[in-house]
């Protein structure tokens, strides 16, 4: 009887923890790339409380870590990566507008991209602008060419028309010019509104110093409702999980206002909502009084306040940036020479730097050129000297022409760099202006030889797309959107490395590296299911890869084809005359 006694709860004690390692979901039949090392791939993954327990075969971990209770995906032999992650991308902002832009991202032909444009404006009620802002270029059509005011006009006569290329260049129809009420005696500074030879606006603006015009225009469009800006957020951010994007970093933006404009993604994700880990940095706005911006950020706010997680989802201010102070601003308008900055910029920016600093803030910076990276390394080198950096994560945000110098000096300082694709847009745009360059631009390579912490973005949606897998296809070509070769074929990347920029090497830049990016024991369990092997699939079919299936927390967010039963259901899109609705986001 003694015995007995003594067995019965060390043998409670056993079923408990057996218990306790039971997985909620095990998916099996996977190609699993573990992103661990090259070439590593498991078959099954075991999940519980949104970690992952263990990689595996299908024997093992079905056996360690199968219970009655256990939910079981099969995979089909497809292939598994960890969620993406997009290291620069303004998310938020985009969230409040999706609902109201017509997207032309993958579109084929100008030809089609206006059909678009006159079926929308059919569906579109009197006083609603019809927006196409970002994500496109002539480059991606088969006629090369962008279309023209006259064919805007023609497609749509009766109702506002706004049309964004780039940072350099914008669309306004003869409607549009009507409703603004724009004459021959508006002007904004930096920019150029185009007249005809008497003096009549063509609809034509370009960004000469500033896209000042470009951006004012856009705010005095059509903006959405609260409740109808949580449904953009929701669609948006659905829409990214279909291309597998499980975490993303927001650069902020202009107009991009802390805390208002953050209040929707905040509530969705206390909401349990928000099917995206979003690290966000703040955005100085004002010109002139960029510093009392922070000091007062830093009494109202602190970074990693949440510890990324927030009703299971990640939400969480990571610190300043990508804009600190606007003398500062290093345009990036390939249809124009590069702008010098400021006489004022190292003035401006270095007190910013110094309490950011002394308040162990992280920072990102927008940077574009190498003379002016130079200039702003002077500062963060003067600051270091008075007050160590010591470890603080700081990084350049894009630097397509950095040199091997500041490289060094970015290294020495601990900084990283998070590069996007808008070469694949511009490279056309650069090579005109700049000549076909020798080397890779932005130097990615160079950045990871010499153990830079790199991560890749999109910078959508104003300049380019937010599928991700463009992105890939131009880190494994080094080709433009349009086919042109513009980095050396040797310098390209191999898959493995290209897929860890976009997965570990993002994770360094919400200081979250230990816990996301990899499929292994103990990260996050964000992952998601492909449409074709990234592997071994052709690099024009890496272009149009897809998820099938994207987790994130161990919860599935996104399922489509085999998976379509296991899909969240999604609010219908508000309002009834959205492009969404009509069109969807990305044209497949």
């Amino acid at each position: 009887m003694y015995k007995k006694l003594i067995i019965f709860p060390i043998l409670l004690v056993f079923l408990l923890a057996s218990a306790q390692k039971k997985a909620d979901l095990i998916i099996i039949n996977g190609k699993i790339a573990t992103l661990v090392k090259p070439g590593e791939f498991a078959q099954a993954v075991a999940i519980k409380d949104g970690i992952i327990q263990e990689t595996g075969a299908n024997t093992a971990i079905l056996n360690t870590y199968k219970s009655g209770t256990t939910k079981i995906i099969d995979a089909g032999g497809r292939t598994i990566i960890p969620g993406l992650n997009d290291s620069h991308i303004h998310i938020i902002r985009e969230g409040l507008h999706f609902n109201t832009e017509l997207r032309w991202d993958g579109v084929k032909t100008l030809k089609r991209a206006m059909e678009m444009l006159k079926e929308q404006a059919a569906k579109t009620p009197e006083g609603i602008w019809i927006k196409v802002i970002g994500g496109w270029n002539e480059f991606q059509f088969a006629e090369k060419r962008q279309p023209t005011i006259a064919e805007i006009n023609e497609a749509v006569p009766d109702k506002p028309v706004f049309i964004t290329y780039l940072y350099g260049k914008a669309f306004l129809n003869k409607k549009g010019i009507e409703v603004l009420g724009y004459t021959k005696d508006t002007h904004y500074q930096g920019s150029l509104l185009e007249q005809d030879t008497r003096g009549n606006l063509t609809g034509l603006m370009y960004a000469k110093e500033t896209p000042k015009a470009i951006y004012t225009t856009l705010g005095l469009t059509t903006v959405l409702n609260n409740e109808e800006r949580a449904n953009s957020t929701l669609q948006f951010y659905r829409e990214l999980n279909s291309f597998g994007i499980t975490s993303a970093i927001d650069a902020a933006g202009g107009g991009q206002n802390y805390d208002a404009d953050y209040a929707v993604a905040s509530q969705l994700a206390k909401a349990g909502k928000l099917n995206i880990r979003t690290s966000y940095y703040l955005f100085a706005q004002k010109k002139g009084t960029e510093l009392q911006d922070y000091e007062r950020w830093i009494k109202q706010t602190s970074p990693n306040n949440n510890d990324h997680m927030l009703s299971a989802h990640g939400y969480s201010m990571e610190g300043a940036g990508e804009n600190l102070v606007a003398s500062a601003a290093d345009f990036e308008n390939f249809l124009e020479p590069r702008i010098v900055l400021s006489d004022s910029m190292e003035t401006d920016l270095e007190p910013i730097i110094r309490l950011l600093v002394k308040n162990r803030w992280p920072f990102r910076l927008h940077a574009t050129y190498g003379e002016s990276i130079n200039r702003m390394l002077n500062v963060f080198e003067k600051v270091n000297t008075e007050i160590p950096f010591d470890g603080l994560r700081w990084f350049f945000d894009h630097a397509e022409t950095i040199t091997d110098e500041q490289l060094g000096r970015v290294k020495k300082l601990g900084g990283g760099i998070a590069v996007q694709f808008r070469m694949y847009f511009q490279g056309e745009l650069y090579q005109k202006m700049y000549g076909q360059p020798d080397t890779q631009i932005p130097p990615i390579k160079k950045m990871l030889a010499m153990g830079i912490p790199v991560g890749m973005g999109t910078d959508a949606t104003r300049i380019s797309t937010y599928n991700p897998w463009m992105a890939l296809h131009w880190l494994i070509t080094g080709k433009t959107i349009g086919g042109m070769q513009f980095w050396p074929r040797d310098q390209v990347l191999d898959r493995f490395t290209a897929l860890q920029l976009y997965t570990s090497g993002s994770a360094w830049f919400s200081g979250e590296e230990e816990v996301k990016g990899k499929i292994e024991k103990g990260m996050y369990a964000d992952l998601s299911i492909l449409s074709d092997d990234y592997f071994s699939a052709t690099t024009e079919k890496v272009k149009t890869i897809t998820s099938v299936l994207t987790i994130v927390n161990g919860k599935i967010v996104y399922a489509s084809g085999t998976y379509k039963a296991a899909d969240p259901v999604t609010p219908a899109v508000i309002p009834s005359w959205s492009p969404v609705k009509h069109f969807g986001g990305y044209q497949h």
